[in-house]
């Protein structure tokens, strides 16, 4: 194809996460060029519910892609495309395209309901009850961090909010519709959060696949496919394609950049960072079907998410999916993950006798608390021949905030064992490595289950929070006996959002073209045999039994009358 961009035109990619906007320019070979970010507030009004603001989101993206502009000492004239991609948050707004409360405190400007709230849990468990057909394409039950429960409670629990919304976004189609004034949804966000059926005959002039009217006349949305559809998108598209005339003048304004810049179809956050690094040729490895076969992207954060794509669907319990085209063209994405992974982790430290001060240390020190408790455990793990073994007799179960992958189960709670009276910095240490090894057996779990239906997954391509902790990876690598290769470009997910905003523009042919263009792989991180792998092996089974054993305590309970709450 020839290029239509200027060699020296900039691509733009915009990631809400969730707890900030960050913003960065790359060139057409991937490269970083500038970055900036923005925090964006988080409420949480009662347990396990969290609520955001699309005002604030915005505003923060312009702060954020101003910041990038001064850090890259780049005009925004250089701007040739934007990428957008988000948390699968839902967004509602009214029939004036104002924001329409989702909260009991009745703030109109807290119109999101986070990704990784659950009060839709019941809804969650009454769908799934239904065992309707569209289930098979979410890994058989769907979760109440998709949007189709919470849609249902919306209904259920604010009658009036329901009434009165004009449409209901996924966070990265908002971002695209507040960028271009055109309601254009995304393959991505709508196959993998919305039961949207991509390998489906469209039935819609100008989308790709179909909404299933069955399946919300089946769960009680039925007035949405009484209304075509069009509160929840009626014209689907592929990522990256590039939406209606660009950024218009308003937004332009707003995000400090020229009006017309072409704006690709979003992603989800995770799956940008699959943009990001799927694409790098690790040594002489050609990146062809064989070797994508073999690769999941790993991007961590407060969550963590697996990707892997596939030429055919491939079926795996408990692991979502299988999507079509929702990654990469023509190809079948399995996505597992955890819902909490950086957040646990956080979590196990600032709640532990001596987490606060450790945490105030690390501030005086100019380094992180994760810096402190590493330097620690490399000390106590001298003269150790498995330094990992420093968790022998301490073991975590992860999940604090139920099962995404691949249990499936939002109602699982945590469990840590072995625990004594110490609560030196020396016991908190150990007790965050056992946490981080939880987590790595919790993936080793979703790559044994993958494979096993098929996959043959042997490389993790990591990228977010967590790529940035050498105790983090080297415990993923040995417990999942998986190499990891980390991408030369740290920022992965902003890399693929820019991925998308080259391919919007013009300067590649597509989206396989432009990461091979774009991605590229760094330091790679090899599994370690004998001793580690025994130790990593019983642990993983103490890991599986701990499952089990809290499962047999729960139906103790239950038989006494007592059930989850």
């Amino acid at each position: 194809m020839t290029n239509t961009v200027a060699e020296d035109g900039l691509f733009l990619g915009i990631d809400v996460g969730t707890g900030s906007v960050r913003a960065g320019l790359f060139d057409g070979a991937g490269t970083m060029l500038g970055s900036g970010s923005q925090p964006i507030q988080l409420w949480r009004p009662e347990p396990d519910w969290a609520e955001q603001s699309s005002d604030d989101i915005w505003s923060a993206c312009g702060i954020a892609v101003r910041a990038a502009l001064d850090a890259a000492g780049a005009s925004p004239d250089r701007v040739a495309g934007i990428g957008f991609d988000a948390t699968c948050s839902l967004v509602v707004m009214d029939r004036a395209d104002q924001p329409l409360s989702v909260s009991p405190s009745e703030d109109p400007t807290r119109n999101v309901i986070v990704w990784m709230d659950h009060r839709a849990i019941d809804q969650a468990e009454r769908i799934n009850a239904g065992g309707h057909a569209v289930l098979d394409y979410v890994g058989g039950r769907i979760s109440p961090e998709m949007e189709t429960p919470k849609l249902l409670w919306l209904k259920e629990n604010r009658p009036q909010s329901w009434a009165a919304a004009g449409r209901f976004f996924d966070l990265p189609d908002f971002l695209v519709w507040r960028a271009t004034g055109t309601d254009t949804r995304s393959l991505c966000s709508t196959v993998c959060k919305w039961t949207y059926l991509g390998h489906e005959p469209a039935t819609v002039d100008g989308s790709v696949g179909r909404w299933d009217d069955s399946y919300f006349d089946s769960v009680g949305l039925g007035d949405l496919a009484a209304e075509g559809f069009a509160r929840i998108g009626r014209r689907v598209r592929p990522i990256a394609e590039t939406v209606g005339a660009g950024l218009t003048q308003s937004a332009a304004a707003e995000l400090g950049l020229r009006s017309g810049i072409p704006v690709g179809v979003s992603a989800i956050d995770a799956h940008a960072g699959g943009l990001g690094v799927l694409g790098a040729p690790v040594g002489d490895e050609p990146v062809d079907a064989a070797a994508l076969g073999r690769r999941l992207a790993l991007i961590g954060g407060t969550s963590s998410c697996h990707l892997a794509v596939a030429p055919d669907p491939i079926f795996v319990p408990g692991v979502w999916g299988p999507y079509h085209s929702a990654l990469l063209p023509g190809l079948w994405l399995a996505e597992g993950g955890q819902s909490i992974t950086g957040a646990l982790i956080d979590h196990v430290i600032q709640t532990h006798m001596r987490g606060q001060d450790l945490i105030a240390e690390a501030g005086r020190a100019g380094t992180t608390v994760y810096a402190l408790l590493n330097d620690r455990l490399a000390a106590l793990g001298q003269g150790l021949d498995v330094p990992g073994s420093l968790t022998r007799d301490l073991h975590v179960l992860p999940d604090f905030h139920g099962n995404r992958s691949p249990r499936a189960d939002p109602t699982l709670r945590g469990a840590i064992t072995g625990l004594t009276l110490d609560d030196s910095v020396d016991a908190l240490a150990r007790l965050y490595l056992a946490t981080v090894q939880a987590l790595a057996y919790g993936t080793r779990h979703i790559i044994d289950q993958m494979n096993d239906k098929g996959y043959a997954v042997d490389t993790i391509l990591a990228t977010g929070g967590g790529s940035k902790n050498p105790v983090f990876l080297q415990a993923h690598a040995d417990a999942s006996g998986c190499r990891i290769v980390l991408p030369a470009e740290p920022e992965a997910v902003l890399l693929g959002s820019a991925v998308m905003g080259a391919v919007a523009a013009g300067r590649y042919g597509g989206l396989v073209e432009a990461m091979a263009a774009m991605n590229r792989a760094g330091q790679v991180i090899e599994p370690a045999g004998g001793a580690t792998r025994r130790f990593h092996d019983a642990k993983y089974r103490v890991f599986l039994d701990l499952h089990d054993q809290s499962q047999a305590n729960r139906a103790v309970m239950r038989e006494a009358g007592f059930g989850p709450i």
